[in-house]
């Protein structure tokens, strides 16, 4: 039966979890977008309940995709639109929305991670997620004061990395020290030495500040300073840029060391 109010429990409780607070106190988080919600699908997410419009069924792929919703969720509703319209976060819905359960990933004992630390802004956080994924980097931490990692805007800009990457969030420095675990700590900033001259080959954190104060809680756990040269006049560099320079450039020295290795690059 077709969802027209926005006063169904479970649309009233799709809506809550746009707020930070409801998402830290049910562990879950929402998903919208044929995109996003395909990548969550192939990555074994296991959605909580959907919501789908006329629009998603009517057309191939949205089709193929509401059968997988189906099939893996337990509650799969149709709305109207303008029940979607108040579920989505976006100016024009894509006709589905999903609600997957927080889950956190495994630590990855050796190689590369990336922190935040005061990253605030979350266009930017998601984009260094995205970027963090298709770089190799298997974990993520950001410090308290960043930006929710689950927030609509970060996880639409992360394109799917949140079910790739290992997360944790809101650390304070003395839960932040046992993940970093023997790799050396690199801070970005822009007066650091040329990103090309750090040794990656040895496991490294990298932590990325925020985009006005820089790192504020970390900084003094730096044992390298890295930066991007640029030209003269400039006074500094988009953070997701920064790190996807500083990132890539880990990446290629790790595979020039390694000529046999297998991985693909990434999807552009």
């Amino acid at each position: 039966m077709l969802t027209t109010s926005i006063a169904n429990e479970r649309v009233k409780y799709a809506r809550a979890l746009q707020r930070e607070r409801v998402r830290d106190r049910e562990q879950r988080f929402v998903v919208e977008g044929v995109r996003l919600v395909e990548e969550a699908l192939r990555a074994g997410a296991k959605p909580v309940m959907a919501f789908y419009t006329d629009r998603l069924a009517g057309h191939e792929r949205g089709a193929d995709l509401l059968a997988a919703l189906q099939a893996r969720c337990p509650h799969v509703v149709p709305v109207s639109d303008r029940v979607m319209a108040s579920l989505s976060d976006t100016v024009t819905p894509q006709g589905v929305l999903a609600v997957l359960p927080i889950e956190e990933r495994p630590w990855p004992l050796s190689g590369p991670v990336l922190v935040l630390d005061g990253l605030r802004d979350p266009g930017n956080a998601g984009t260094v997620l995205r970027t963090a994924w298709a770089a190799g980097v298997q974990g993520l931490a950001a410090l308290a004061g960043t930006v929710d990692l689950y927030a609509p805007k970060v996880v639409r800009a992360a394109m799917g990395a949140h079910f790739h990457l290992s997360l944790r969030s809101r650390l304070d420095v003395d839960a932040l020290l046992p993940l970093l675990g023997e790799r050396r700590v690199a801070l970005a900033e822009p007066s650091g030495q040329p990103y090309w001259s750090i040794d990656w080959l040895a496991p490294h954190a990298l932590i990325l500040g925020g985009e006005a104060r820089g790192a504020e809680a970390t900084a003094t756990l730096a044992e390298e300073r890295v930066g991007v040269p640029m030209a003269a006049g400039v006074e500094s560099l988009n953070a997701a840029v920064a790190a996807g320079i500083i990132l890539f450039e880990a990446r290629r020295q790790r595979l020039a060391a390694r000529p046999s290795d297998s991985e693909h690059g990434p999807r552009l």
